[in-house]
């Protein structure tokens, strides 16, 4: 079962916020097909813990206009890798050596890459 249009629509929207505050690396994977609990991860870059929390309040912002509130929110504190539960997607905000040492998508290397739409 492939993700759902409303999470593909939170992912593109969310995406998009993220690269309004200039994040790097922004991408989409489909996860539908091995996690019952959520479609879409969204996994952005900042260069500082200043902009992963700007990224992250960037994403809340945007997504609250649309009426869609998290459900879960980690990490924020430190800035380093924040966490927000959309349920239907999950978006990661790591700064680059985060990234670079958890590696998500070489963990979920068998997910279907999402186009992102965002520029």
């Amino acid at each position: 079962m492939a993700a759902t249009e409303q999470a593909l629509h939170m992912a593109q929207v969310a995406a998009q916020a993220a690269f309004d505050k200039k994040a790097e690396n922004v991408t989409l994977l489909d996860v539908s097909e091995h996690l019952v609990i959520t479609d879409v991860f969204l996994i952005a870059s900042g260069n500082s813990d200043r902009q992963v929390n700007a990224i992250v309040e960037g994403i809340e912002e945007t997504l609250a206009k649309e009426g869609i509130k998290p459900i879960r929110r980690e990490g924020h504190r430190e800035g380093r890798w924040v966490l927000l539960d959309y349920f239907d997607i999950v978006v990661h905000v790591q700064q680059s050596e985060e990234r670079s040492l958890y590696d998500l998508e070489r963990l979920w290397a068998d997910c279907p890459h999402i186009p992102v739409l965002a520029s």
